[in-house]
């Protein structure tokens, strides 16, 4: 799944999360919950193959949650920093 020291699937892996049959893109990274808006989770995603039809239909899921890795998405250079920014911020939203 995770390649080691790797926190994150890239954007564009298709995953299924535990307990379900629908896939999901992952779209983005250290979304709030819609809900309760304090609640940092590890991905925003959209239906697979659907993609998006309205904001209302983001999902927000943590790395646990994911059951199967159908897709690892593109990886390079500029993301790799990214990642490593990426963890570095929630770190230091952690510590608080």
């Amino acid at each position: 799944m995770l390649e080691k020291g790797e926190k994150f699937l890239p954007i564009g892996s298709i995953v299924v999360l535990k307990n379900a049959t629908k896939r999901i893109m992952i779209t983005g990274f250290a979304s709030m919950s819609p809900e309760t808006g304090d609640t940092v989770f590890d991905y925003s995603g959209c239906s697979y193959p659907e993609g998006f039809f309205n904001y209302n239909q983001v999902l927000v899921f943590n790395h646990d949650q994911i059951d199967k890795v159908y897709f690892k998405g593109y990886t390079d250079e500029e993301s790799t920093e990214f990642h490593k920014v990426l963890i570095e911020e929630l770190n230091k939203i952690e510590e608080k």
